[in-house]
């Protein structure tokens, strides 16, 4: 059988920035250690963190009731309300934010004080989304869908600016963006989408259209991981999403001639390694 690794898989710069920024503080911080939020979307990630004594917070009042130790800003980014509810409480804060989330921030700050309204394209349940629209005001909006892009309440005149999450998919934001085209507004567009991103989401494509199986690696909440699995999937067929290797069915790829495996952003290396060494063994 023939097995073909993405070679873009893996650890983008900004999760390996921030996972790193982790293990410094494990290794030196003589106070307690907290993220806001799961520093990276990949629970094996995770839960080693907590086994090494990091502690991970999950809501706004929780991070309110803080009153020592250190608190790491995930590699999605928050709001800038976040970050003033550390500094009144003289926490101190350790920012693994990936520096392209970071520009993001300060891209709808400035434009927000020149006088446009911000569109963000992107999943609003999403933290990165939520942290940028933390740095906008109440006339920021979240579009995903083409069919929200009729429905937005828009005056006479308004100037728009346009931004993306990271990890969105390249061809649906030019779609949207399309879309915005074709109205009168006075539009900014800034693709703020990462080159790793559409790196990663052209390899997967190349690499689905070729092979009779597709593994997809990645944690279940990943947005990016779900954006490779539906790119892929449109190409092959036969995608499996696994978070590890532990999830993957033997039977799936059993009678298959080649296979492809990629991995999302936030999958560590030694996941992608092990489920390549046990197809390539098995199979």
């Amino acid at each position: 059988m023939e097995v073909i690794v993405a070679k873009t898989a893996g650890f983008c710069f900004g999760v390996k920035r921030a996972v790193d920024k982790v293990y410094e503080q494990i290794e030196h911080a003589g106070k307690p250690i907290y993220t806001y939020g799961p520093i990276i979307h990949n629970e094996e990630v995770v839960k080693d963190f907590e086994e090494k004594g990091v502690r991970v917070i999950e809501s706004e009042e929780e991070l309110k009731a803080l009153r020592d130790g250190i608190v790491i800003i995930r590699s999605h980014g928050v709001g800038k309300h976040v970050y003033d509810i550390l500094e009144e409480n003289g926490i101190e804060i350790v920012d693994a934010t990936c520096p392209f989330v970071k520009k993001i921030h300060k891209i709808v700050q400035e434009q927000n004080q020149a006088g446009r309204r911000l569109i963000i394209i992107g999943n609003e349940s999403h933290p990165e989304v939520q942290g940028i629209k933390g740095w906008g005001n109440d006339n920021t909006l979240v579009v995903e869908t083409p069919d929200q892009v009729d429905n937005l309440p828009f005056s006479e005149g308004e100037k728009l600016c346009i931004v993306s999450q990271t990890t969105f998919n390249y061809k649906k934001f030019q779609d949207l963006v399309e879309k915005f085209s074709k109205t009168r507004y006075d539009i900014l567009v800034l693709n703020t989408i990462c080159n790793a991103t559409q790196e990663r989401q052209v390899e997967a494509r190349r690499i689905a259209s070729e092979v009779d199986a597709m593994i997809v690696v990645g944690g279940k909440t990943s947005s990016n991981t779900q954006k490779l699995y539906e790119i892929c999937q449109k190409e092959c067929k036969n995608t499996y999403y696994i978070q590890t290797l532990g999830d993957l069915d033997p039977e799936c790829i059993s009678s298959v001639r080649s296979v492809g495996i990629t991995a999302g952003a936030s999958t560590p290396n030694h996941i992608i390694e092990e489920v390549h060494t046990n197809v390539r063994i098995k199979f």
